[in-house]
């Protein structure tokens, strides 16, 4: 619960501030992390519920400012990215993409795949132990890559 004892610190203190930004973005993660404890299941929020709420904040930003940035609305794609960067801030520090493609060659080796056809044996353990660590799109650009080489 250590992402929900921030968020809440967090919250106090741009309410001090004045920071309405922050103030809103920091609302909308609290709400997510209410609804899922509220769905009805029987254990705690962990780490990985953590991270996946987390991501999917920051994927749905990702999708808004593409469509912002298509149809020219500059001050919304401002706005979302500040929102990206505020919820950036809570996870874990991103990874290289050096440091990824040995991991990625790692798994490959251990799998023993072979071409693009056995992508489905690497991409699972990749997501597992990238997760959070570096965006899904750059993992499996970086597996295609690999294993079309």
């Amino acid at each position: 619960m250590a992402l929900t004892q921030q968020i809440s610190g967090d919250l106090k203190a741009a309410m001090k501030s004045g920071d309405k930004t922050k103030l809103e973005t920091l609302r909308m993660l609290r709400a997510q992390i209410i609804e899922f404890e509220k769905k009805g299941l029987d254990r705690e929020m962990n780490a990985d519920d953590e991270l996946s709420i987390l991501l999917s904040a920051v994927k749905r930003r990702k999708e808004a400012i593409e469509q912002y940035t298509a149809a020219g609305r500059m001050e919304l794609v401002a706005q979302e990215t500040q929102e990206m960067e505020i919820i950036s801030a809570y996870l874990p520090k991103q990874m290289s993409r050096d440091k990824a493609e040995e991991i990625v060659l790692a798994l490959i080796k251990q799998t023993g795949a072979a071409g693009m056809k056995e992508m489905s044996k690497v991409m699972p353990l990749a997501m597992k132990e990238l997760k959070g660590k570096i965006d899904s799109k750059l993992i499996s650009d970086i597996v295609k890559e690999k294993l079309g080489a």
